[in-house]
């Protein structure tokens, strides 16, 4: 196993002006989700990485500091119940969500379960990392998470308010723009947009800002502790700089994955938001990387 190529500060990252952005929707299909009230949120101008981290960046952070990830030390991870081989030996599902099997041996190198390896992946997301994880991969790259604010204006790509990161069409024109299922969720996927399970991290059109998959295709950590209400401006100025609450029992986690279906969870739209604890991994759960902005970097509207 080798990162061969990937350096520490080996990320393509974006620089994203700072500005006012209209955060969240009034959507509300998962009230619990705290996905709105629609609020302005004024940032300091930031960076942040083209992609997903990919197996291949993963890779060179294990080779240079041995990191073991909480997959491999629980020895095991959840895999959807479609990328196992037919024969593979039962496992426990989950209550409530029966398509998740805990897998022995599922991890970060083996994403599929023990007979799996990172053969034909290795531009593909890294996947079965916790939040914790993600926050020691940041500290040897001398980055960091992305505040969920800042993921979702650079999600948005300089849009205001669209569903997705392209529009408000989910095909525009026929043209397929993620990685999510298709099909009938979830017994059976079409792979119409050419995939079934990850995608590697630079497919799709990337958004405004050049950012590729921030919609579908794995799911993202984020810095912040979750919470499903927000705080409020005074005096009607939008907040400034928002990083959630001090503490909490889950993490954000944004952008949906190739497992969001609109039949039951269409959490690929830019506004959707969801949460997990900062030692669980699953095969569609990855992060992406950011900084703060150069000293000399200007500074304009985060939306033209």
């Amino acid at each position: 196993m080798t990162g061969e190529g990937s350096p520490p500060n080996g990320h393509d990252l974006i620089d994203v002006p700072g500005g006012t952005f209209l955060m969240g929707t009034d959507e509300g299909r998962f009230p619990a989700d705290g996905e709105g009230p629609v609020r302005a949120v004024r940032l300091d101008g930031f960076r942040i990485a083209a992609t997903t981290v990919s197996n291949r960046q993963f890779a060179a952070f294990v080779d240079a500091t041995d990191h073991v990830t909480d997959a491999q030390r629980f020895g095991s991870s959840f895999v959807f119940h479609l990328l196992l081989p037919d024969d593979f030996p039962p496992t426990q599902g989950v209550a409530g969500a029966p398509w998740w099997r805990l897998v022995d041996g599922a991890d970060w190198v083996h994403p599929a379960g023990p007979q799996s390896d990172l053969s034909g992946v290795w531009d593909h997301p890294v996947v079965h990392v916790s939040w914790a994880d993600a926050a020691a991969y940041c500290e040897w790259a001398g980055l960091r998470l992305p505040t969920e604010a800042e993921w979702e204006c650079a999600a948005r790509g300089g849009l205001e308010q669209k569903r997705f990161p392209w529009g408000d069409e989910l095909t525009p024109d026929g043209v397929t723009m993620c990685n999510i299922f298709e099909g009938t969720f979830p017994t059976s996927n079409t792979g119409a947009d050419g995939y079934v399970g990850t995608a590697p991290v630079d497919s799709f059109p990337p958004n405004g800002f050049g950012l590729h998959n921030v919609a579908g295709n794995v799911w993202e950590w984020c810095a912040d502790w979750f919470s499903a209400t927000h705080p409020a401006a005074a005096d009607d100025r939008p907040v400034a700089n928002p990083t959630g609450p001090p503490e909490g029992a889950a993490k954000v986690m944004r952008g949906g994955s190739y497992l969001c279906h609109d039949s039951y969870c269409d959490r690929y739209r830019v506004g959707a938001r969801t949460s997990n604890t900062i030692d669980s991994s699953t095969g569609n759960l990855g992060f992406r990387v950011a900084a703060d902005a150069d000293a000399d970097a200007e500074t304009d509207a985060a939306t033209p």
